[in-house]
């Protein structure tokens, strides 16, 4: 089982891998172009673009779920009894979304759940820092959307988790709201101790890559991962037996050596190095999906919105706030 050394290096192999790693870069750089763009860029396009018309079918843009992991996030009943205090709640965003995105969630959801939420960003705010205090963490990661950006920032979300005693760690990005009460009753169906992994894949299947385990050997991997724009979470008992790939830096490293993004990473440890397996959960939502075919808004866990050429893709909710007052909704 391949564990990161002290110094990252980049073999002629390990270079090889990130062709193969392309297949995770692809899918979302169509994605970017058809939603609007919030996941991450790659720094340079990659020989692998003649596949992009291939993963184009692997969206989400459907009302049945996809294709589900070998496990379910179907339970009889409650397993513990979990409290917001329970939740270690991190929100991604980037310096530019700070008022165009993170105010929407400051005015909603944050506003209810400051205490359990730290927003992870990469630059200082002196306005953001008036309003909540230590719950902004400047990571000085870039401002980038590179893969090496975003898993800077999910780095430090993982520490800063563990420092926290927290039971679960859950992840959203700045587009995404969420439902804090049907997040605690989907979490309290599972132990905190156990290893569990819960989210939406955006892929109909595994996605494969390769790892380099030397200079002349490479190995052929599958996995499931939960999807970060819809948010995922992970159990305490979980978290902890990600530290060798994941603490103090090592998740960057962990990315490298699998030349995936963030999210992906996340599911390379769980599923190919640890043996976990993803519990799908089709109560997350992301910008990915067609969201006015959600139905049962008050039970999902997340939603999201984007805008593309004028065309909205929201989830209908009725009230008396216009588009204009609030640009997240029909």
């Amino acid at each position: 089982m391949w564990k990161p050394t002290g110094g990252l290096t980049l073999s002629s192999a390990g270079l090889r891998a990130a062709t193969v790693g392309i297949t995770c870069l692809l899918l979302t750089g169509v994605l970017l172009l058809l939603t609007g763009g919030h996941w991450w860029e790659p720094e340079t396009a990659g020989p692998g673009s003649t596949v992009i018309s291939v993963y184009i079918r692997t969206l989400t843009w459907k009302r049945t779920a996809v294709n589900a992991p070998p496990r379910s996030s179907s339970s009889p009943g409650p397993v513990e009894h979990l409290s917001q205090a329970d939740l270690f709640i991190a929100v991604k965003t980037t310096g530019r979304f700070h008022r165009l995105r993170l105010e929407l969630l400051l005015e909603t959801w944050i506003s209810r759940n400051l205490l359990q939420t730290y927003v992870f960003t990469d630059g200082e705010d002196e306005t953001l820092r008036k309003r909540i205090g230590n719950h902004l963490i400047n990571t000085n990661c870039s401002a980038s959307h590179t893969r090496q950006a975003l898993s800077c920032k999910m780095a430090l979300e993982y520490d800063k988790f563990l420092n926290s005693g927290k039971k679960w760690f859950c992840h959203v990005d700045d587009d995404n709201y969420l439902n804090v009460g049907s997040l605690l009753k989907l979490l309290s169906q599972y132990s905190h101790t156990q290893d569990v992994y819960i989210g939406r894949p955006s892929l109909e299947r595994p996605i494969e890559a390769m790892e380099t385990l030397s200079m002349t050997e490479m190995k052929q991997v599958h996995f499931w991962f939960a999807t970060g724009g819809a948010g995922f979470c992970l159990s305490h008992g979980l978290a902890l037996k990600m530290k060798p790939w994941a603490s103090e830096g090592t998740f960057m490293a962990t990315a490298e050596h699998i030349h995936l993004p963030d999210d992906c990473t996340v599911g390379y440890i769980v599923e190919t190095l640890l043996g976990g397996s993803l519990t799908r959960s089709a109560l997350f939502h992301s910008h990915l999906e067609n969201l006015g075919l959600v139905t049962d808004i008050h039970n999902q866990v997340t939603l999201s919105y984007s805008t593309v050429e004028n065309n909205r893709n929201t989830v209908t909710v009725k009230g008396p706030f216009s588009v204009k007052e609030d640009p997240t909704r029909h």
